[in-house]
């Protein structure tokens, strides 16, 4: 299913559903499994060590610690709404995560390999789900959103971090 079949767009998590293109959950979810595996940002998010653009801003390893969480929080979403399970489910306080990680004791390398592995994990339920289960809906952040929308969040997620990174980031150690 693509990103036009979404039927309701949730507020708060369509500034990453809005990130992709019209296609196909699955190869969204694919394609974007790579996104910081290419030598050239590989290269940079390793130079980049603990640096950080502004005091208090999260080093990249930070923010890849935080995709993994935010992977494994929104395919556990997708998975209740997709069973059925019409429990509201909270939101989470992504700084109080990140202040919680040994993100900062890890390599890049360790962390893009968790990240692999998790994003497997997603796919392999995305791929569990039929067209029925895509469209259910549940209430997650005090939001209405259905598993589809939830795939598309995952995708966009990490579109919106890369950005982030090059933007800010990657003119520390390229400069």
């Amino acid at each position: 299913m693509k990103r036009s079949d979404i039927r309701h767009m949730p507020q708060f998590f369509d500034r990453y559903i809005l990130l992709v293109d019209d296609i196909d959950v699955i190869d969204g979810l694919e394609q974007t499994a790579s996104l910081f595996e290419t030598p050239s940002v590989k290269q940079v998010l390793i130079s980049l060590g603990d640096q950080v653009y502004a005091p208090g801003k999260w080093t990249a390893k930070d923010i890849l610690q935080h995709l993994i969480d935010n992977e494994r929080i929104m395919s556990y979403r997708a998975m209740r709404f997709a069973r059925n399970d019409q429990t509201a489910l909270p939101g989470y306080d992504e700084d109080l995560f990140g202040a919680n990680t040994t993100a900062s004791q890890r390599s890049i390398d360790d962390l893009l390999d968790e990240f692999a592995v998790v994003r497997r994990s997603t796919l392999a339920l995305f791929k569990s789900f039929n067209d029925e289960m895509l469209h259910r809906e549940g209430i997650s952040f005090n939001q209405r959103i259905s598993p589809l929308a939830l795939g598309f969040v995952l995708i966009g997620h990490p579109i919106h971090h890369l950005r982030v990174l090059r933007e800010r980031y990657f003119p520390l150690v390229q400069g």
